[in-house]
């Protein structure tokens, strides 16, 4: 059996290359604003009780699973929220990763998910195809939010080798983390959805 070493956390790590990691990630329960069909990004605010009931579901399926080791989630109080809820099922931890927060969607949070903030710029589903620009003009660029999901995703094997994580993360993190695993075309990423604690899974 072979050994490599790989850094994360400015630490060293010895590895074993054979060994399969099943990450399991899901999005977050619903929130108001997904129920309104508003864009949510970095706006903080909880799960309603659909939501809730969505993270119980997540919970119970999760159980049923029995191979989770660690959650990780994003900071905001949608994520903690159903990440509590599935840890308090499957009595494993929850670690908060910052790199898994939301892409922050500048002006367009709070609208329409079909509408746009300017008649005279493009459409929200557009504006997720400029890799350079900031989307609402003072958010995230696609660029910025790869840059930061990336990063978290290199770590994995070497932080939890031998283990099974679960990401609590939000749509657009998502959306990212699928490109990291398979090919995806620009209009292909713009139009990825995620249901609200729809329980995916990738074995790396």
């Amino acid at each position: 059996m072979r050994r490599y070493r790989c850094a994360a956390g400015g630490r060293e790590y010895v590895i074993l290359e054979d060994i399969t990691m099943k990450l399991y990630y899901a999005r977050h329960g619903e929130t108001d604003w997904n129920a309104l069909n508003k864009v949510l990004g970095v706006t903080d605010i909880p799960l309603n009780e659909n939501g809730r009931a969505q993270a119980r579901a997540l919970a119970e399926q999760c159980a049923r699973l029995g191979d989770i080791d660690v959650i990780l989630s994003s900071p905001l109080i949608r994520c903690q929220e159903t990440a509590d809820i599935v840890s308090s099922y499957i009595m494993k931890p929850v670690i908060t990763d910052n790199r898994l927060t939301e892409w922050n969607y500048g002006k367009y949070e709070g609208v329409d998910r079909l509408g746009t903030y300017d008649p005279a710029r493009p459409s929200f589903q557009n504006a997720k195809m400029g890799f350079c620009e900031r989307v609402g003009e003072t958010g995230e660029s696609l660029l910025k939010l790869a840059h930061r999901v990336y990063a978290a995703l290199d770590e994995l094997p070497c932080l939890y080798a031998g283990q099974n994580p679960l990401l609590v993360t939000h749509g657009g993190v998502c959306r990212v983390l699928e490109t990291y695993y398979k090919n995806m075309t620009a209009v292909e990423f713009s139009q990825y959805f995620a249901d609200n604690c729809e329980l995916r899974l990738w074995i790396i």
